[in-house]
């Protein structure tokens, strides 16, 4: 991502790193509190941003959950 300060590619970074933790807390690292604390801190902050893009530009906001797999 070259604009990693638009919301777009914020959100779009931050999925990719909730995939990644969510991965390993998943494989084994349960007791991991640390990771998943910043797992839910992640998904928090997602969902804050989807909402300000979903306010701001909504057709934005409908191909970005498209592109990246979000809201099934």
């Amino acid at each position: 991502a070259t604009n990693t300060g638009s919301i777009e590619g914020q959100v779009a970074l931050l999925t990719e790193r909730i995939n990644h933790i969510s991965q390993h807390v998943k494989g084994g690292n349960k007791k991991d509190h640390s990771s998943n604390l910043s797992l839910i801190k992640m998904v928090g902050q997602r969902k804050r941003l989807l909402q300000y893009l979903s306010r701001t530009n909504l057709q934005g906001y409908r191909e970005l959950i498209a592109k990246l797999g979000l809201r099934k």
